[in-house]
């Protein structure tokens, strides 16, 4: 009913299973690691919001311009993304944006992204009543008042939310100055590492491949066409990466397609490449041995390799020609690992230097492919459940896919993967939960005793991140 508010709800016992003697293990088990710090192996924080440490500006750009998974089903109900300052759109007035947000409050029930919205609203900002029409404008001067507090700055909440190591995404040719002047900071004590990411410069249909590789040959002084020179390049990069504090190269490849090449027969492709005349079939082998030469790579300078394939980039060409990139119509794609990985495996997946992490927004890989391929290889490890997945029910059932063919041990911790900085707490807290969730019942159906349980749930908190990540 109109002028009438809806409390937010956050229920201490969320996410734990219904049954009372269930409940009240995984209750147990969560609280011995609730408190634990957070670590992000993987997310696209941009340094420099650490560096500067300016206050956040509204809350229009704090929880939606920047958030897919808000401003993507906002579009689903017809709300035009310009209106929300999304990409290359001009933006808009800060609270009239909240004011959507809070009108069409109710499209996010039962989605991920309205659980961490709730935890950020109710533990960050002390609100009480869900956002509404009604509600929109006392909420958003509420948060603005919090926003201008100097505890509310990123460095505060780094240390208010308990992150120990926070790792970026990072262009191989990025100087790293940020990162550099963060652990120069004595005022910082938080370690932020960066990651490589080199995908632009090995797939021949990004944009700007060329002029990339023109940089990068450039810079490392070879010729442009010079293949081994270019391979020479990459790896004073990754060098460059490591000697910053970097654990880890990312991949965000649409295939996990690998080929066992020759130089002779890569170093063609890639003069084809850098020419400009390479065709689609032999874009894919070149971009496929690539991703093959990186694990090699990784084997020799030990940069923990993790692969985030099976994503449809800017499905809708109508919202790209008119707002660009990342606007929140990336739509996930079926993904095969066992075929598409074997060249790479055959060569490095028995070489204990190699760290491999899986992921996939493609849930039938994770049993059909994933978790046997990790149950075996020494160098595979099974990555958290991401992006469409990093969600309640998907997360329960990502554990119930790959535990009883690899078991716990070959997972990577969680992985928050996020650009929105407030919401790393309610996503780790969400995963911790979880997990305390899925143990508690099978301590309950007697498969694993209670000790066993605990032992458990440290390990997948804390010990394996560091264990996969070399942290």
């Amino acid at each position: 009913m109109k002028g009438v508010s809806t409390p937010l709800l956050l229920d201490p016992d969320r996410l734990f299973p219904a049954d009372p003697a269930t409940r009240a293990i995984a209750g147990g088990l969560y609280e011995s690691v609730a408190g634990l710090p957070i670590l992000s192996p993987h997310g696209h924080v941009a340094p420099s919001l650490l560096m500067d440490d300016e206050p956040f500006s509204d809350p229009a750009e704090l929880f939606i311009t920047h958030d897919h998974y808000v401003t993507r089903l906002l579009h689903s109900a017809g709300v035009d993304l310009a209106r929300l300052g999304v990409g290359r759109s001009a933006p808009g007035d800060p609270r009239q944006t909240w004011r959507t947000l809070a009108e069409h409050w109710q499209l996010l029930a039962g989605t991920a992204s309205g659980y961490w919205l709730t935890h950020e609203l109710a533990t960050l900002f002390d609100l009480r009543d869900e956002p509404s029409a009604e509600t929109a404008d006392a909420s958003y001067d509420t948060i603005s008042a919090r926003l201008a507090d100097p505890a509310y700055r990123p460095r505060a909440l780094f240390e208010r939310f308990g992150i120990e190591v926070l790792a970026t995404t990072d262009d191989p040719m990025d100087d790293l100055s940020v990162h550099a002047a963060l652990g120069a900071d004595p005022s910082f004590t938080g370690r932020v590492l960066p990651t490589f990411r080199p995908d632009a410069y090995l797939d021949p249909t990004a944009t700007d491949f060329i002029a990339r590789v023109l940089r990068l040959t450039e810079w490392h002084g070879t010729a442009a066409d010079d293949f081994a020179g270019y391979l020479a390049a990459l790896e004073a990069r990754r060098a460059h990466f490591i000697a910053h504090g970097a654990v880890s190269a990312d991949h965000g490849v649409s295939e996990p397609y690998t080929v066992d090449l020759g130089d002779d027969e890569a170093g063609a492709l890639y003069r084809r490449a850098v020419a400009g005349n390479l065709d689609a079939a032999g874009a894919r082998e070149f971009t496929g041995n690539m991703l093959l030469r990186m694990a090699g790579m990784s084997v020799r300078d030990g940069l923990v390799m993790t692969i985030h394939p099976g994503v449809h980039r800017n499905h809708s060409s109508a919202v790209f020609d008119r707002l660009g990139p990342d606007t929140g119509h990336d739509i996930p794609l079926t993904t095969t690992y066992t075929g598409n990985l074997r060249p790479l495996l055959q060569r490095h997946g028995l070489d204990p230097g190699l760290h491999l992490v899986l992921f996939s927004v493609d849930e039938t890989a994770y049993s059909r492919e994933i978790a046997p391929l990790a149950g075996f290889y020494p160098s595979v490890f099974i990555g958290a459940p991401w992006w469409f997945l990093d969600a309640p029910d998907a997360v329960l059932r990502f554990r119930a896919a790959v535990t009883e063919t690899a078991g716990f041990s070959r997972g990577s911790g969680f992985i928050d993967d996020t650009r929105a900085f407030l919401s790393i707490p309610a996503r780790h807290d969400m995963a911790r939960r979880l997990d305390s969730a899925f143990l508690a019942r099978l301590v309950r159906e007697g498969r694993i005793p209670q000790k066993t349980a605990e032992r458990i749930i440290v390990e997948l908190v804390d010990i394996l991140p560091r264990r996969v990540f070399k942290l």
